[in-house]
């Protein structure tokens, strides 16, 4: 079977040299004495990101499994971080260890997210350790088998949140994570590996095509800019729970 294509390896956009740059010197200097590699992920590791409005997604792979004061120190750097960069509306950081990562039980999350969809932007790269994955429902359950309880929290989040700029990127976020999540309803053997929205979108429709207004209706609030939707909480809570039901079935 075709592997999954590589990891992107295309030219970044310019706007976002200073931050990399910034993000680099800062978790270098404050806390390089933990880090084992930084890399980039998302829209900026693709060259698509929208400038004020996308956001940076880092995943930070350390030397030993963090304390607790560690953690702490890292998010006080992300914070200080998102505060003074107005290129991106938000930084994440996707933490792990290098024996966690390199571990053979998770041979199919951070294996396969560090080789197909990660590039270093500092340390030492680790996906060389990894031969190129084909297509496989075992990495679509590795990536996304939380979804039931991301989503859930997402909704109840969503309840009590009152601020509508916080409304619109967790809409965004759990929108994102229920089109991706549909990756899960795929059979081993079937071709092609989703890698945008459109086509985890795209993916799911071939399938269900009755789902055709539930699936634009997420991808819609999973742009960029998109303003907030009402009712979005009970629309997440129903596709959830189909999404649950077609996995069980």
């Amino acid at each position: 079977m075709p592997t999954i294509a590589p990891a992107p390896c295309g030219p970044l956009q310019h706007h976002f040299d200073a931050l990399l740059q910034d993000v680099c010197a800062s978790l270098a200097a404050h806390a390089g004495n933990l880090l084992d590699g930084i890399y980039l992920y998302g829209s900026i590791a693709r060259g698509d990101a929208t400038p004020g409005v996308s956001d940076l997604d880092l995943t930070l792979v350390l030397r030993q499994p963090p304390t607790p004061p560690q953690l702490e120190t890292l998010e006080a750097l992300r914070l200080a971080l998102q505060a003074r960069r107005r290129e991106v509306l938000k930084i994440d950081f996707d933490i792990g260890h290098r024996a966690q990562v390199l571990a053979p039980e998770h041979l199919y999350s951070w294996g396969y997210w560090l080789k197909h969809q990660c590039r270093c932007l500092w340390g030492e790269d680790l996906a060389p350790h990894f031969a190129p994955f084909s297509p496989s429902r075992a990495i679509a359950l590795a990536v996304n088998g939380d979804f039931a309880r991301v989503l859930d929290d997402y909704a109840r989040r969503l309840d009590d949140e009152r601020d509508p700029a916080a409304i619109a990127r967790l809409q965004r976020e759990a929108s994102r994570k229920l089109i991706r999540s549909c990756n899960l309803l795929r059979q081993d053997g079937d071709p092609g590996w989703p890698a945008s929205l459109d086509e985890h979108a795209a993916l799911l429709l071939r399938r269900y095509p009755a789902m055709q207004a539930q699936a634009a209706y997420f991808l819609a609030q999973a742009r960029p800019g998109a303003a907030p939707a009402s009712g979005f909480a009970p629309a997440l809570r129903r596709f959830t729970q189909w999404l649950v039901q077609q996995q069980a079935g």
